[in-house]
């Protein structure tokens, strides 16, 4: 709301600044459309894997922001992060979908999680539950 301290043609900093509030609670809602990738899993896409942990980030950085004053250096600070909080949204993500190449997603999810575990022991027991007795 404070990030906004400028004027838009007609609409001044005031609406401008609970226009961006509301509309930072309305892009969550179009998150599925926005996301144009085929893979959907973040661990199989090396860069969506960054570009989150700085959104991540930036989310803290402007709840920190949120508790200062509105003057000094903060404002540009907050503009800067509120620009990548909407930028994330509406830049990265639909074009990261269509320009990265994601790693070879595996067949099953046991194969994932087979090969994840690759050379740690197997404790295969006798087949019996655990309070069974013999």
């Amino acid at each position: 709301l404070r990030a906004i301290t400028f004027n838009i043609g007609p609409i001044d900093s005031k609406l401008g600044g609970v226009l961006a509030m509301f509309g930072a609670i309305a892009v969550l809602f179009f998150v599925p459309w926005l996301d144009t990738s085929k893979v959907r899993s973040a661990v199989y896409r090396p860069w969506f894997k960054l570009f989150f942990w700085l959104f991540a980030a930036n989310a803290i950085f402007l709840g920190w922001l949120g508790s200062k004053p509105a003057e000094g250096w903060y404002i540009p600070a907050m503009q800067i992060s509120t620009l990548y909080y909407f930028a994330f949204f509406l830049v990265v993500m639909p074009v990261l979908g269509l320009i990265e190449t994601p790693r070879r997603t595996p067949n099953s999810i046991t194969e994932a999680v087979l090969e994840k575990n690759k050379g740690a022991p197997v404790a295969l027991g006798d087949g019996r539950p655990t309070q069974a007795k013999a």
